[in-house]
């Protein structure tokens, strides 16, 4: 696996000097700025890509307008690849949050699979939750070439709990461009990597048909690991395939993790299962943890009020 903490600082090999600068447009010079890049766009032209220019555009990152930061950023994306190394350095240095976190969305849009370390970087070490989630988003968007990565802050133990839950999202937002990789990790000897994979599996199971995904699925509700067997009972409650979910999740009402029993009432209640309602309330009547009571009670509730919607719509 590649290094969490390979350094990414640029070096003095890149094209062109970056103005570390911080000092901002103001408002009058951001608006003249947007108006002719706006302008451009329309055109079908390229801003200028010169040093002094990309730099004005990653300060128009700062402006207080959200229209404009867009124009900004939508222009350094048709800049391309020579608006990377400012963008890397506003990403990794810049003192207001604001910039990092568009710098983090801009180079998105650019689309240069060589800023994933930069983007692992921010998602690893930024102190402000927003750029942390920006670079998660930016760096699913690389497919396969992310999903390495991801897992590697999953697995990292110095990761905090909202990072994990950032790679996590970006596993799950990758989904059918790396089926092969989601598949292989789906299968680790890692349970922190399987359950991230198999959260990650629903678009290849709804939308690609993907049987192995599927019958990974199946195995991975009986996992000897609970966090597995829990992301896999809330996979089943997104599936939209209620007559299929509903006999394996009854059965996870019986697991020994209440975590697990938590989210099989959770996900029949988000099928509309009512067929289980007489399920649910045995296992109620028979359930020692209070947690898992609450839940159940509340798919109850639920099931019940959508029970007799139906019934009055059919009188």
């Amino acid at each position: 696996m590649h290094s969490l903490l390979k350094s990414t600082t640029l070096t003095q090999d890149q094209p062109f000097s970056i103005n570390t600068d911080e000092s901002l447009l103001n408002e009058d010079e951001a608006a003249e700025l947007a108006d002719e890049l706006k302008a451009l766009l329309r055109r079908g032209d390229t801003p200028k890509a010169d040093a002094e220019q990309i730099q004005r555009m990653v300060s128009g990152l700062g402006d207080h307008r959200g229209l404009l930061r867009r124009t900004f950023a939508e222009s350094l994306g048709v800049v391309g690849k020579a608006a990377v190394p400012a963008l890397c350095v506003a990403l990794h240095k810049h003192s207001s949050a604001t910039v990092r976190r568009a710098a983090a969305k801009t180079l998105k849009l650019v689309g240069d699979p060589n800023t994933l370390p930069n983007l692992l970087e921010a998602l690893l070490n930024d102190p402000d939750p927003v750029v942390q989630g920006s670079a998660a988003g930016a760096m699913a968007i690389f497919g396969a070439d992310a999903v390495e990565l991801l897992l590697e802050v999953i697995m990292n133990p110095n990761s905090t709990a909202m990072q994990c839950g950032f790679a996590s999202w970006g596993l799950a937002f990758v989904g059918a461009q790396a089926p092969d990789a989601l598949r292989n990790a789906a299968q680790s000897d890692h349970a922190e990597i399987r359950a991230a994979a198999i959260a990650g599996l629903g678009e290849q199971i709804q939308a690609l048909g993907d049987t192995d995904a599927r019958e990974l699925l199946l195995g991975a509700l009986v996992d000897p690991a609970s966090d597995v067997r829990a992301e896999a009972t809330i996979l089943l409650g997104k599936l939209h395939e209620p007559s299929w979910a509903q006999p394996m999740l009854l059965a996870r009402l019986d697991d020994l993790h209440p975590q697990v029993r938590k989210n099989a009432a959770m996900s029949l209640m988000k099928l509309k299962a009512t067929e289980t309602l007489n399920e649910l309330l045995e296992k109620k009547s028979a359930e020692q943890d209070e947690s898992v009571n609450r839940i159940l009670q509340l798919a109850i509730d639920q099931l019940s009020s959508e029970d007799l919607k139906n019934h009055n719509d059919e009188s």
